[in-house]
């Protein structure tokens, strides 16, 4: 993030940071960051979203605060695994645990047929 952080300015970086931590609403962000008030502040939010530093910035953004709330579900599940009064929930939580360390159990089984098998069909 360092290389991109030095293009930005530092109303495009707080409108990137505000986006993100309103979950997505420009208005919002775009006030926040410092930008004309009404439609024409949005305007120019949205035209600086669009600039490709702007946008590689805000993926990583996004990709940062994504990493941190799957971190966070991660722990509330292995709570739920371990903590919860239903144990259906217990159990839920402890099979979702499994099949994110793959673990998952299989979908389909096959059969295996030793000898040869013959098929006759006669459509007279």
């Amino acid at each position: 993030m360092a290389l991109v952080k030095r293009d930005l300015t530092d109303r495009q970086r707080r409108l990137v940071e505000a986006f993100v931590a309103n979950g997505g609403n420009l208005t919002q962000a775009a006030h926040e960051a410092g930008y004309a008030q009404g439609n024409s502040g949005r305007v120019s939010a949205y035209k600086a979203m669009k600039t490709a530093h702007v946008r590689q910035y805000l993926m990583e953004a996004m990709s940062d605060a994504f990493g941190l709330s799957a971190a966070k579900a991660l722990g509330r599940v292995v709570q739920l695994s371990g903590g919860a009064k239903s144990e259906y929930v217990q159990l839920e939580a402890s099979k979702d645990l499994l099949d994110r360390a793959g673990f998952k159990p299989i979908d389909r089984s096959q059969v295996q047929v030793a000898g040869d098998i013959k098929v006759s069909i006669d459509l007279t």
